[in-house]
């Protein structure tokens, strides 16, 4: 079951709430094109949203404003009430947002745990000389995150692959792994770029519940994803770019008939709409 969509301050829900991630009339210009324009989006607190888009919407565009790897061009995003723009991606990161990519990220010759340990070091106060010395709350520190990388290995049930280089993962897990690095840097909201990409539906299916798992003990997230079946599964709402902008916004059976969202989509592939009308 998805967790219940969060009250919102528009009189929809009931009583106001402060949104979790405000994204206020941003655009992004790559020179003479406009990759955004004028885009306006709020992610509620224990939401899952859908981003939703042809190839070229915007969409990781999007994801790596938010993450601080670009600028926008114009307009705000606001996390918890404040502006994050100009902020670096581990400043990002450590306010609590997280990430994975659509090309899975995986750094070489490294064990699966080793791939956690990275994404619990953000958590980690002892500096260059404590490291060096082994200072007592160095070694504290380093006890503390790799229980907490334990325990993220066996919540999402990676902990039989801890020692396995990451590479040797089929990619499913490549997938879960990516999610599980990015949980150990303790997020309030995760953004999930296309995690179903290159999966089978037992593969997908998995993925599916450790997300609305994850939702159902408080974990935000912003899902981009071209599996129609697998968003419209999982959101509680989504939002659907074309060409930069932002043409559509709802639940998934207001979406899944909007006549601006059919015709973006005409000329993809078509089991793309076969999945969102089934």
């Amino acid at each position: 079951m998805k967790a219940m969509l969060p009250i919102s301050p528009d009189g929809t829900g009931g009583p106001s709430r402060q949104p979790l991630l405000e994204v206020i009339r941003v655009s992004k210009a790559f020179g003479g094109l406009m990759a955004l324009v004028d885009v306006s989006l709020r992610i509620w607190p224990g939401q899952i949203k859908g981003l939703i888009g042809p190839n070229g919407a915007g969409k990781t565009t999007l994801f790596n404003l938010i993450t601080g790897i670009l600028h926008p061009t114009s307009g705000d995003i606001r996390f918890q009430g404040r502006s994050i723009i100009g902020l670096p991606p581990y400043r990002i990161a450590a306010l609590g947002i997280a990430r994975t990519f659509q090309n899975v990220q995986l750094f070489p010759g490294m064990t699966v745990l080793e791939h956690v340990l990275v994404g619990g070091h953000r958590h980690s106060r002892s500096g260059l000389l404590g490291a060096i010395l082994r200072s007592p709350r160095t070694r504290h520190e380093e006890e503390e995150t790799r229980a907490r990388a334990w325990a993220v290995l066996k919540r999402v049930g990676l902990a039989e692959w801890a020692d396995r280089p990451a590479e040797s993962l089929p990619l499913g897990l490549q997938r879960i792994l990516e999610i599980a690095r990015a949980l150990a840097t303790d997020p309030q909201l995760m953004l999930l770029d296309e995690p179903g990409a290159g999966l089978n539906l037992m593969e997908k299916a998995h993925l599916a519940e450790l997300i609305r798992s994850l939702n159902a003990e408080g974990m935000t997230v912003l899902l981009v994803e071209h599996d129609m079946s697998l968003v419209m599964g999982l959101a509680d709402e989504i939002a659907v770019l074309d060409y930069g902008q932002l043409i559509a916004e709802g639940p998934p059976e207001v979406i899944r008939q909007d006549p601006r969202v059919i015709t973006a989509y005409l000329g993809e592939e078509d089991e793309v709409w076969d999945a969102a009308r089934g």
